[in-house]
């Protein structure tokens, strides 16, 4: 890569520019104008300056045009990756929204929202559907056993539709980890099961404009509001005193011994980052994503020093 000019360091604009495409860069994954507008992390004025920072960034080579997207690499294969990607999402959100409206349906379940990739319009061949999901308090951790029960026994423990790996319950919306990988998830999840809990969610999480003060969180409509099916009622019923009590707490007791088990090599940081496991939530990321995502992206922010 060429080194930066010396303008970029008198330019807010064209700082956030190349931050915005730096993150995504992580991913190989070029971006259009409009989504350089969104994510740039910057409040100062971007109204008709936008399209000649660009150009000016482009005639420097310290960013490269492709087709319609710009990209911190001179590669036009990501270009034609991304647009297979992109239709391929297509026939990936229809499937995941009727999995979610599914979902949606397990006792103590009260929103699903899809997040990963397909969240933002893209899904690799080898991908999963990620989905975000809220429980009531007291019984996430027997929500989340029941779902991935189903997982194992119906569908052969196969995630690729159906990868439940983060749970939060109804009294903590707001997100622990606050960084510009989980305000980027959390600004282009989109909520498929349950509108109103979206809405509370945008709410609880308004830290995210410090991280992206130009991005519009999702605004999907005639999204299921959750309504409760008489299965579900029933069994939220039946597990609504101390037996449920004690399911939820032996789950999180059953699932955590089995986790520092299995992943004995993690140190105490590591393991809390990666599989948090408290009896509001329950995040299932072994492979550590957001911690090398973000090391990526910070060593690409470097260069601007």
């Amino acid at each position: 890569m060429h080194q930066l000019p010396p303008t970029i360091k008198s330019s807010v604009v064209q700082i956030g520019i190349y931050s915005a495409l730096a993150y995504f860069d992580v991913f190989n994954y070029p971006i259009s104008e409009k989504e350089i507008r969104a994510f740039l992390p910057s409040t100062a004025p971007i109204n008709g300056t936008l399209i000649s920072e660009l150009n000016a960034l482009v005639h420097s080579q310290v960013i490269y045009k492709l087709a319609d997207y710009y990209s911190l690499q001179n590669d036009d294969r990501l270009v034609s990756k991304r647009v297979a990607g992109n239709k391929l999402a297509i026939e990936y959100l229809k499937k995941a929204k009727l999995i979610s409206k599914f979902i949606g349906q397990f006792p103590f379940v009260r929103g699903v929202f899809i997040s990963g990739s397909l969240s933002k319009g893209y899904i690799g061949e080898d991908a999963d559907i990620d989905y975000f999901i809220v429980t009531k308090p007291g019984r996430l951790w027997l929500a989340r056993t029941l779902l991935i029960l189903f997982k194992k026994v119906f569908l052969l423990n196969s995630r690729k539709y159906f990868c439940v790996n983060y749970f939060v319950d109804e009294n903590h919306l707001e997100i622990e980890d606050k960084n510009v990988f989980t305000a980027v998830e959390l600004s282009t999840m989109i909520p498929t099961f349950n509108q109103q809990m979206f809405t509370e969610i945008k709410l609880a999480n308004t830290w995210t404009k410090q991280y992206l003060p130009n991005h519009p969180w999702s605004n999907f409509k005639e999204i299921p509001k959750g309504s409760l099916n008489l299965l579900k009622r029933f069994l939220e019923f039946v597990l609504s005193g101390a037996l449920g009590s004690y399911l939820d707490k032996k789950a999180l007791r059953k699932t955590l011994s089995f986790w520092k088990n299995k992943f004995s090599d993690f140190d105490q940081v590591e393991f809390e980052h990666a599989l948090k496991s408290r009896s509001y939530v329950s995040k299932h990321h072994p492979q550590n994503f957001q911690k090398k995502v973000l090391n990526a992206y910070q060593q690409k922010i470097a260069l601007l020093q």
